[in-house]
């Protein structure tokens, strides 16, 4: 056993990801990792917008945990494929894509326009960051 989980089902867990395309996997991680961040970010001011600075730090701290359960290893296992330059732009562009809904339904925030002009600042960054591939 390795720690907490069973020898066999870590190596059953790494042969799944083998066959899976490290693209797909490193993208997939990064959405989830975001998902909690964004809510370790933003959430607080909903929900705990009454509680003390620090409780709402602390319960911030411990969502926060969960996305680095997926983040660290989608950059580990999207650094195969991925310059560093590109996995920052991909989790940037993953960034604006989970809190753009969350703020305007979660957070009831107005849908601005301002979104869409960053939207296009994001797919400019990205064209540079992978225009060596699209060439």
């Amino acid at each position: 056993m390795h720690g907490l989980i069973p020898k066999r089902w870590l190596e059953k867990l790494n042969s799944i990801l083998n066959t899976m395309n490290p693209i797909l996997i490193s993208i997939s991680l990064l959405v989830m990792s975001n998902v909690f961040m964004t809510f370790a970010w933003y959430a607080h001011l909903k929900e705990l917008n009454s509680a003390p600075w620090f409780v709402a730090a602390v319960i911030s701290w411990l969502v926060a945990f969960l996305e680095y359960m997926f983040q660290v290893p989608a950059n580990r296992i999207g650094y195969t494929v991925f310059s560093v330059g590109q996995l920052k732009i991909i989790q940037e562009v993953i960034t604006l894509s989970i809190f753009i809904p969350f703020a305007v339904f979660y957070l009831k925030e107005p849908l601005k326009l301002d979104y869409l002009w960053a939207g296009l600042c994001m797919i400019g960054a990205a064209y540079f960051m992978f225009r060596d591939k699209i060439s």
